[in-house]
């Protein structure tokens, strides 16, 4: 028990977690009433994290794996833009074009691991050109450069829809995926294939493990939940969005680096990533509780990241003096 505490304590998540309740504690004394732990704040921050779960989750497998994809935002926007324009030209039932939807989500990305695996092009460059210029395009010819209006009660009832009259769909279905992944990234082969294909693609290699079929698979994925991301967003706002979820995937990126998962692959989890979310999330609606301008917001996002890598770095250091004494006393 005392080894899992300590372990625990030198890990990423305690600095996090530390990070968390600071911030918390910091919000809760200066908002008005205490109101930043009201319980209807506590589900808008929940909220505003759903569309950054699905394309962090994605994306983040994709960076455990040793690449990036800056594309979801985009397939997002694209996937919710074909949704408003079958739903309202075509007698197709709802739940068939969400399924021909996400399966676009998962197009885009196998379009994305062809131009990296095949033609050998940077998965930044390729991601970036298919997300901007190909699903962003695409967006816009689908609707001809309008805002459609969805009138379908069973997406409506998605995206605006609550439990109990409190807790937002939305909200269960960003959770199950981010605990569904977690999951198969811990206690899977599929996971374990997943962080050794970013740890060292020739191991992989050496143990059977076909490094471009997994790219395949997790830019697929990341497509797929990007595409989930753009149907939820236009769900909620119950019309075709042009701009959609586009500018959503860098933040979603920068929540996961900040709960742990390295740009060079081969280490992160989505507890990390989660509690990444939470304080990008959270810090972002203390801000808007205060009253801090919206030109602030961003520049205070990134002093939060900078905060996080200076406490987990002094946190390793510390660890790794301690140990360093621990050798020179004889323990």
């Amino acid at each position: 028990m005392t080894k899992r505490i300590n372990k625990f304590l030198r890990s990423k998540h305690f600095s996090l977690v530390v990070l968390l309740v600071m911030m918390i504690a910091f919000f809760w004394a200066f908002s008005k009433n205490h109101s930043y732990l009201g319980l209807n704040n506590i589900r808008n921050i929940l909220n505003s994290t759903v569309i950054y779960t699905l394309l962090a989750v994605g994306g983040g497998l994709v960076i455990i794996a040793g690449e990036i994809d800056l594309s979801p935002g985009y397939v997002g926007t694209a996937a919710g833009a074909v949704m408003a324009a079958l739903l309202n030209s075509t007698g197709l039932p709802w739940l068939v074009v969400v399924v021909m939807c996400l399966a676009i989500g998962v197009v885009f990305g196998l379009i994305n691991a062809f131009l990296i695996n095949e033609l050998k092009l940077q998965s930044f460059i390729a991601t970036l050109a298919i997300g901007s210029f190909i699903a962003g395009g695409f967006a816009y010819i689908v609707v001809d450069g309008k805002t459609l209006e969805i009138k379908n009660d069973a997406i409506a009832l998605i995206g605006t829809g609550r439990i109990g009259g409190f807790v937002p769909y939305t909200i269960i279905i960003s959770t199950a995926v981010i605990v569904i992944y977690g999951v198969i990234l811990a206690k899977t082969k599929f996971g374990r294939c997943v962080y050794l294909c970013g740890g060292n693609r020739e191991a992989a290699r050496l143990t059977g493990i076909s490094p471009r079929l997994m790219s395949y698979i997790l830019f697929a994925n990341s497509g797929m939940l990007g595409a989930l991301a753009g149907l939820l967003y236009d769900a909620r706002l119950k019309a075709g969005n042009l701009t959609g979820t586009n500018h959503y995937v860098f933040p979603a990126i920068t929540a996961a680096v900040l709960g742990g998962l390295s740009l060079g692959g081969g280490n992160g989890d989505m507890l990390g990533c989660f509690l990444g979310l939470l304080i990008i999330s959270g810090f972002n609606n203390g801000l808007v509780v205060l009253g801090v301008s919206p030109f602030w917001q961003n520049v205070a996002s990134g002093l939060l990241l900078l905060l996080a890598l200076t406490l987990d770095y002094l946190t390793k250091r510390g660890t790794k003096g301690g140990r360093a004494h621990g050798k020179a006393a004889g323990v």
